[in-house]
């Protein structure tokens, strides 16, 4: 009988899984390793990504890319302001049978993938866009009173614009908050674009195989519940969420003077769940304090709301948050000067 293998020798074989899963991405995508971190953090934890660029930068190919080293179900959704819920999630239509009799038959939408790419998803109405909670939270979508249950894993991965904004429908807090990491894609460099032109301008196109399927990123999102938390870490990761609410027993002054709305437990959870990931791609089976602070930005950008006087006075949600990170001791008591401020 073999051996059930160690957990240091699962947690190498989680990051060869890692490894080669980035090293397929990369046959398509150049540069943004941030992002790519990002998006495959959020595979590995079954949670959805919301990627904000201007258009051009290589967001759907990401997820394309992303689809094709994966043997899973894939399915594009371009969002328009004409979209309807049913073109999303599907809807009942009436069939014949040979015997002639008329019946109510469930026609699946889109959102029946694995993989599911919202592209431009500030495109459609509100009510368009809500079609997506049910399915991104409980995995289920619920069509004329009966419950239709989506294949696990099912990843959300939507794309936005944040420049032009005429004709677009901001997201509403409730569906921000579902998104695990909010991921902005930066300009490339210029060796980057070197590298994009000699790509995409040639014959040769490297093409990404399939290195992984469903039921192996299902045992590596069990394998990484498992990761060790101590509890001055989890505190830490806590503290760093209460610190984003406004009037709180925990909030800097820079949090009472521009905060309007901090962020919800799925911060704390989407914190601690990251770090898990990173703390096993640097080898250990403990979440370090540095490891919460490397996901901070990415879990809890789109979770809290600005004020007026943010807006007005120009400053960011990261410049919030980077300063949250300096005010926030790895020590609880390291925040009680710093709290009530």
């Amino acid at each position: 009988m073999t051996a059930a293998p160690s957990l240091t020798e699962k947690a190498q074989r989680f990051r060869q899984a890692y490894s080669r899963l980035r090293k397929e991405i990369g046959k398509a995508i150049v540069g943004h390793g941030d992002v790519i971190d990002g998006v495959l953090t959020c595979l590995f934890v079954g949670g959805h990504a919301l990627l904000e660029g201007v258009p051009g930068l290589g967001k759907t190919l990401l997820v394309r890319t992303l689809a094709q080293v994966l043997d899973l179900k894939f399915s594009r959704i371009q969002f328009t302001p004409d979209l309807m819920p049913a073109d999303i999630i599907g809807t009942n239509i009436i069939t014949e049978s040979p015997e002639g009799r008329r019946m109510f038959s469930f026609q699946p939408g889109p959102i029946f993938a694995q993989i599911v790419l919202a592209d431009e998803i500030n495109r459609a109405t509100p009510k368009t866009q809500s079609a997506l909670l049910e399915a991104m939270q409980e995995r289920q979508v619920t069509v004329g009173g009966t419950v239709h249950t989506l294949d696990e894993p099912f990843f959300v991965m939507a794309t936005q614009n944040p420049i032009e904004q005429e004709g677009t429908y901001p997201l509403p807090e409730a569906q921000l908050d579902r998104f695990f990491f909010k991921l902005i894609v930066n300009y490339s460099t210029r060796e980057e674009m070197a590298a994009i032109l000699d790509r995409t301008t040639r014959n040769s196109t490297p093409i990404p195989e399939r290195v992984m399927t469903g039921p192996e990123i299902r045992d590596w999102q069990g394998f990484i519940r498992e990761v060790v938390v101590a509890p001055p870490v989890q505190d830490y990761a806590i503290r760093l969420v209460l610190a984003t609410h406004p009037q709180g027993d925990f909030a800097p002054a820079i949090t009472n003077q521009y905060i309007r709305c901090g962020s919800s437990p799925r911060g704390a959870q989407a914190l601690v769940l990251a770090a898990k990931v990173r703390a096993l791609l640097e080898g250990r089976f403990n979440v370090a304090f540095e490891d919460i602070r490397r996901v901070y930005l990415p879990a809890m950008r789109h979770r809290i709301l600005l004020n007026f006087e943010a807006q007005a006075e120009n400053i960011t949600t990261d410049q919030i948050l980077t300063e949250l990170l300096g005010t926030v001791g790895e020590k609880a008591e390291g925040l009680a000067a710093a709290g009530r401020g």
